[in-house]
């Protein structure tokens, strides 16, 4: 047994630490080496306590959902993966419009229960495979609408490793992206606030937006999503399909013939072979265009 493995034995519950785990099993992506810890906490205690031996130990950690805006390198992650969305996925309707959701709840979960509750807002969140920890940080959005617009407060855990809870405001929320990343938080779960409206209705708009999803996403193929963030006034997908690289291919990993904003897992990529595309794509483009893409995925691993 590794000094690692003795050390998250004697502080953790078996059913909730595991070793060498493998992380394709992990990541929509299917891919990614193996990490050398996996832990599932149940509570915020839980995620305090893991976060403080690790860093007490010197033991790099990182906070993941369901995996689906990730890639994790072929080497694997040399510390501790903590994932929150096995235990810590619960929703509660905290008024007649308000509802709470943990960190771990899947985005479409919480979409999902404001149509019972004949809520309107959040149908742009359906079919998203995310969770709600992983919207907020990224202040997830499509269909005009953003997860900004419906946050009332968030829970979180500061850089001290200290419980908060922040206004929507001082979140710092933009285009894609938050406070989370830079101040180093971790979402812990939010209070969101919506309109009532009709069921009926609500039910037929998020019909519309899964339909229009199947039919623009390759959604029967491993892949992170959307690979890059949307430049000002323009579309990845758009440039990357307007320098030819339409189903383009390095190794196992290709750019997708439906939406060239994805890259795609054809069964056998590695994370290197992602990689090499992203910057392939990357280089294309600003050949071309003078513009350089920014990857929206998150990329972790030795």
């Amino acid at each position: 047994m590794s000094k690692l493995q003795s050390l998250f034995s004697t502080y953790f519950d078996e059913s909730q630490v595991y070793f060498d785990v493998p992380m394709y099993k992990h990541t929509s992506f299917r891919i990614g080496g193996e990490a050398k810890v996996l832990y599932l906490p149940n509570s915020i205690e839980d995620i305090k306590k893991v976060i403080e031996i690790s860093q007490k130990n010197s033991i790099p950690y990182y906070i993941i959902g369901n995996g689906t805006n990730l890639l994790v390198k072929d080497n694997g992650f040399d510390g501790v993966i903590i994932k929150i969305a096995k235990n810590m996925n619960s929703i509660k309707l905290v008024s007649d419009n308000k509802i709470y959701a943990q960190s771990g709840t899947s985005f479409s979960a919480l979409s999902n229960f404001a149509l019972k509750n004949s809520l309107k807002g959040l149908e742009f969140a359906s079919g998203i495979p995310g969770t709600v920890g992983g919207a907020v940080t990224m202040n997830a959005g499509a269909h005009g609408g953003e997860i900004k617009d419906f946050v009332i407060n968030v829970d979180i855990l500061n850089s001290n490793n200290e419980f908060e809870n922040k206004d929507c405001n001082d979140m710092g929320f933009v285009y894609r992206n938050s406070n989370v990343s830079k101040e180093n938080y971790i979402v812990l779960g939010a209070n969101f606030i919506l309109e009532h409206g009709k069921y009926e209705d609500i039910m037929e708009n998020m019909k519309q937006i899964i339909l229009k999803r199947k039919n623009s996403q390759p959604l029967d193929m491993p892949s992170a999503g959307s690979t890059f963030k949307r430049p000002p006034n323009n579309f990845a997908g758009k440039l990357i399909m307007e320098c030819g690289l339409a189903g383009y291919t390095i190794g196992g990993a290709k750019v997708s013939e439906k939406h060239c904003g994805f890259i795609l897992n054809t069964g056998n990529a590695k994370a290197e072979d992602v990689l090499k595309l992203i910057d392939y794509i990357i280089n294309k483009v600003e050949q071309k265009y003078n513009i350089t893409l920014e990857p929206e995925i998150k990329i972790i691993g030795r």
